[in-house]
């Protein structure tokens, strides 16, 4: 209730067109110093969490990490994407030349675009560059978030290309797995982008942020940070929702036909992912480039200037960090779990929290008070637990009847010839134990009676 008492106490937000009347103008030199230090910004954030990664699951297993190349081991990413370029480069046999080249490109390149409609600084003339003032953001949209959501859904075609046209079975599997995990965790993402955009009015990325003025949107809409969270995790094929390339296994999914550049460009992919979902969480829950509230209580300047380009980065590696906790601390999920999960968890939610968000929203613009809003909600929600609590009544008086009227048929998981797990309502047989040590009899090799010896010696020297 905390949550929908912040989200109606703000007052409701008006549906306008956007003023982007500051992005457009810019001369041509200083769109490409823009898109140059966007594309630098991801590289050089990707080579630092890769050193970052292993030093961190390092610390966490109690293990030294990366220490030789450059200072306290910096310059590893670096190394290990030289010594890729310089492997030789492999193309199996049986591969569909054509689409095996594409499909790395078809991966790495989407990653990159999305960075372009992220607000790195406010929408005003805030900075300048060799003299000329400009947003710190190299474009936005009046339909931004949509165009993120579009780029992300092309990246995974290129894992899909890559699995197809290797050649072989397991890297089609993985990309098959991807296919699914996206297709099921992108409708949750999408419910949970609505949210953003019912309570903000726009879908302008830097609309978004400039609404989160007052209080952020991880306060005002906690559930759809949550849902973001862990959908994001499930896009980027990380651990533990990293089934595409399972090695247990797939022996590498994917990507195993692959090496040398073109296996790089598939990492370089996963990394940059990182740091775009990264980015996009910041923008939509976090602020944005907004200073955290104890510097911007007592700092007027803190979010002007190039400083909100240091709060930004700071969330962003944040969120980082999160992934390698992750990585470093939970096991990998079956894939009758990541598809659960998915489906019968993150989109129920996801719908029932956007509608409840709707609700309110409608009830606010209509000027309902607020107690009357919280009993509309509370009176929905106990007629759903109560709906729950009659079915379930039925449920377990169904399943009462059901057991006394037939006993579960005896069970062998040896009957075909391999062992099989049981079915529901099946139990496995008892498992045979051994007795225990002092139940034992005393076995002496060559002596003539076994039996005889062990009852005269006694069986508590076992």
């Amino acid at each position: 209730m905390t949550a929908l008492a912040s989200l109606a106490d703000v007052q409701p937000s008006v549906l306008a067109a956007e003023d982007l009347s500051m992005f457009g103008t810019d001369p041509w030199w200083l769109v490409a110093i823009k898109a140059v230090f966007c594309f630098a910004f991801l590289m050089v954030t990707v080579l630092f969490s890769i050193v970052w990664e292993r030093k961190v699951v390092a610390w966490m297993q109690l293990r030294i990490g990366p220490n030789r190349h450059g200072p306290w081991g910096l310059l590893q990413s670096l190394a290990d994407g030289i010594k890729l370029m310089l492997k030789e480069d492999v193309i199996v046999k049986r591969a569909d030349k054509v689409v095996y080249v594409l499909a790395p490109i078809v991966a790495a390149i989407p990653a990159f675009m999305a960075i372009a409609v992220i607000p790195f600084g406010p929408a005003g003339n805030e900075v300048s560059i060799f003299g000329q003032r400009t947003t710190m953001q190299l474009t936005d949209l009046p339909i931004a978030m949509l165009y993120i959501l579009a780029v992300a859904s092309v990246g995974i075609y290129g894992i899909v290309l890559a699995g197809w046209s290797s050649g072989s079975t397991y890297p089609l599997l993985g990309g098959l797995r991807a296919t699914a995990q996206m297709i099921s965790y992108e409708i949750a993402m999408g419910a949970a982008f609505a949210s953003v955009f019912l309570y903000s009015g726009s879908m302008s990325t830097s609309a978004i942020v400039e609404a989160q003025q007052d209080r952020w949107f991880i306060v005002l809409l906690p559930v759809s940070f949550l849902i973001y969270v862990v959908t994001m995790v499930g896009e980027t094929n990380r651990a533990p929702f990293d089934m595409p390339e399972s090695e247990g296994d797939l022996v590498g999914g994917f990507n195993t036909e692959y090496s040398s550049i073109k296996f790089a460009m598939f990492m370089l992919a996963e990394y940059v992912n990182m740091v775009t979902v990264s980015a996009v969480s910041v923008t939509l829950f976090l602020g944005g480039w907004r200073a955290p509230y104890p510097v911007s209580a007592f700092w007027e300047g803190a979010n002007h200037g190039w400083w909100p380009l240091l709060w930004f980065v700071l969330k962003v590696q944040l969120l980082l960090f999160f992934f390698i906790w992750l990585r470093g601390t939970l096991p990998r999920v079956r894939y009758d779990q990541l598809m659960k999960l998915g489906w019968k968890v993150l989109i129920p939610v996801s719908v029932v929290w956007l509608m409840l968000v709707a609700t309110v929203r409608a009830l606010r613009n209509e000027n309902i008070a607020f107690t009357n809003i919280v009993l509309y909600v509370a009176g929905a929600v106990l007629v759903v637990l109560l709906l729950s609590f009659v079915a379930d009544l039925f449920r377990d008086r169904k399943k009462e009847e059901t057991a006394g009227a037939a006993e579960p048929a005896a069970f062998d998981p040896m009957a075909g010839g391999f062992p099989v797990p049981p079915k529901p309502g099946q139990s496995l047989p008892p498992v045979p134990r051994r007795r225990p040590r002092h139940q034992r009899d005393l076995v002496v090799s060559g002596g003539p009676d076994t039996a005889t010896e062990s009852d005269e010696r006694g069986t508590d020297r076992v």
